[in-house]
């Protein structure tokens, strides 16, 4: 989705740099440095809804924003403006998009304003793109905008709503696979207390170890071979894979994810990383 970067003009951020290789921050396989991945993470610029931003949390004051359990970096938002109020060093526009309200704050800077033609005429009662950094001060969160303007195409608010969805699948399920590729792994149709087939979605394939690679975990019950075959699935990272993505993909009753989890450490065959809600397959 990046050949339509006009919509990201003059926000510093080409592309968006989530859509090239058809992975966000890059591709979907291998396995990057932990300090290179915050690197990019960091000056990666992700579209989000309003209620995602306001579904973000974050451990402590100085710590990282989290969705999903991935870093967020720099955020755009595009939203209908509600109301303007004018400072001496900044502007504040609140803004609704459907899904929720939040504050974005424009400091104001000659060179900045100059670099966007347009954002003096913004009205109250029109869209605008703001792009920038998540903040919170006391108990309000705002977005710390770097770069607003005008929303001049109707397009671009429906484009906007449909990044931050894919975006968000192929964070929770993998890239598809690209044009005339065939998936090298599957999940098998598994089925727990009734929820929804596991992995006949292509946004589950990655190039990770094949599905011959599963023959040795075939004597395992079926919740537990559910879940190791989902986490083969998933990309390389060093911190493994987050309990609610593991959750969300298998479904059925958590305690009973929990206790089969329990097996697969007590078996060996899986592990904790960097706290007890990541896990991560032994080789």
């Amino acid at each position: 989705m990046s050949q339509f970067n006009d919509y990201y003009a003059n926000t510093g951020a080409g592309g968006g740099g989530f859509m090239t290789g058809g992975s966000p921050y890059g591709s979907a396989s291998g396995s990057p440095g932990g300090a290179s991945r915050k690197s990019e993470i960091a000056h990666s610029l992700r579209p989000l809804t309003v209620l995602q931003l306001l579904n973000a949390t974050q451990a402590h004051s100085d710590a990282e924003w989290m969705l999903d359990d991935t870093e967020l970096g720099q955020v755009t938002v595009v939203g209908h403006v509600v109301s303007i109020q004018s400072q001496a060093t900044n502007n504040l526009y609140w803004l609704d998009d459907g899904t929720g309200r939040i504050e974005a704050r424009h400091w104001i800077d000659s060179s900045i304003e100059e670099s966007e033609p347009g954002s003096s005429a913004i009205t109250e009662g029109s869209y605008i793109r703001v792009s920038g950094t998540l903040k919170m001060f006391g108990s309000k969160r705002y977005v710390n905008a770097t770069h607003i303007r005008p929303v001049k195409s109707p397009h671009e608010i429906y484009f906007h709503l449909l990044e931050a969805m894919t975006v968000t699948l192929i964070w929770a399920k993998g890239a598809p696979p690209r044009a005339g590729q065939n998936p090298s792994t599957t999940i098998p149709q598994a089925q727990v207390a009734g929820p929804p087939a596991v992995g006949g979605s292509a946004y589950t394939a990655q190039s990770h170890p094949p599905a011959t690679n599963n023959n040795q975990y075939s004597h395992l019950p079926k919740l537990e071979y559910t879940i190791i075959t989902f986490m083969l699935s998933q990309p390389s990272k060093e911190e493994g894979v987050h309990v609610r993505s593991i959750a969300r993909a298998v479904g059925g009753d958590a305690a009973a994810i929990s206790d089969a989890l329990d097996k697969l450490m007590d078996d060996g065959l899986v592990f904790t990383t960097i706290d007890d809600s990541h896990f991560k397959v032994a080789d």
